[in-house]
Formats: structure tokens, sequence, C-alpha cells
């Protein structure tokens, strides 16, 4: 099934590479990794991972701190955001 990055995600998802990048660059391609990694769990198999939230799922990062949260749409899976797991529950709550 395909996927689909909400803006705010991928917002979300490129200032947290940019932060392991700083740290060092290795860290953050095992990061980059373990977002691929989970996004590919949930195209395998979607309905997997708990609802949190009426229709929104997440599946957690390994390795790393971060839920992928995503809805399962008619023909395709949107992706929420990209949560680092200290955040504030419900603060993508306006994205679906």
């Amino acid at each position: 099934m395909r996927y689909v990055f909400h803006p705010e995600a991928l917002n979300e998802y490129a200032e947290a590479v940019q932060y392991y990048t700083k740290q060092r660059i290795e860290v953050a391609q095992a990061f980059i990794n373990s977002i691929e990694d989970a996004v590919y769990r949930i195209r395998e198999a979607p309905t997997h991972y708990a609802a949190i939230d009426e229709d929104v799922r997440r599946c957690m990062a390994r390795k790393f701190p971060y839920g992928v949260l995503y809805t399962i749409e008619q023909d395709y899976i949107l992706i929420l955001a990209v949560m680092h797991c200290s955040r504030e529950p419900g603060y993508w709550k306006s994205r679906k």
C-alpha cells in the first residue's frame, strides 16, 4: 500500500534528522533507517498496530524514542506524525 506524509510530519522527520546529524552522521543514518523500517512494517501490516485515538494507529521506531502515527485511508496510508515520545500527547490531532 502506498503512503503519504502529512507536510507537518515530514517537517518533524526532517527536524529530527537534522538534530541527529549534528550529533553524528552515523546516528542520523540509524534514525533514518529506523523510521524507514517502521514505515515498511506499517505498509506490510497496517492493521497490526493498536489504535491510539479513533482511527489513528502508532508504530514505534526501533532504537529511538519515536512513534510513527498514521491512518489507513481508502487507498493509501497517511502518516500524521513522526512523534518524539516525550512530546505533548495529541498535538497532532488537528492533522486528520
